[in-house]
């Protein structure tokens, strides 16, 4: 495990090292999962059957060699449902198509965006109005650090 950890920290940003790397706490941990679907329409007779058990690394991660996770920082993406502290699950592994949420680093710099491929090439898109697109000017250094595969949220408010 050691010899895998070093691997992954010599191919990141040192920078993000501490922020990316999944907890030993979540993987090989299991939790209930219940037999029937929560509505979200209109209620049903409750049923706290489980049906087996769930692991979050399993259903979460498909590449664990390549998967990070990374906490949101601001408020740009909002209007996709990614709020400032969530946790993202990045998957390095996976091709960046139109319409991804990716890590992009532009020109040194990280940040979470939409990808948008447009007939002049590529853009970066928030989602939230006070935000505008980011559009990749040629002398610009874009490459595409990963793929949000999933986002991690609490649904409580702050007290």
């Amino acid at each position: 495990m050691a010899t895998l950890l070093q691997t992954k920290a010599r191919s990141m940003p040192s920078s993000l090292l501490s922020l990316t790397y999944p907890s030993k706490a979540l993987f090989h941990r299991q939790f209930a999962l219940l037999r029937h679907a929560v509505p979200a329409g209109t209620p049903s007779f409750a049923n706290d059957e489980v049906a087996s058990r769930v692991s979050l690394d399993e259903h979460l991660i498909e590449h664990k060699e390549s998967t990070f996770f990374m906490r949101v920082a601001g408020d740009s993406m909002r209007g996709l449902g990614i709020f400032d502290g969530d946790l993202l699950v990045v998957d390095r592994a996976l091709p960046a198509a139109d319409g991804s949420v990716v890590i992009a680093v532009v020109d040194g710099e990280f940040t979470v965006k939409q990808l948008v491929y447009t007939a002049t090439g590529r853009l970066l898109r928030a989602a939230h109005p006070d935000y505008a697109d980011l559009i990749i000017q040629p002398e610009q250094d874009l490459s595409i650090w990963g793929v949000v595969q999933w986002n991690v949220h609490k649904v409580q408010a702050a007290n």
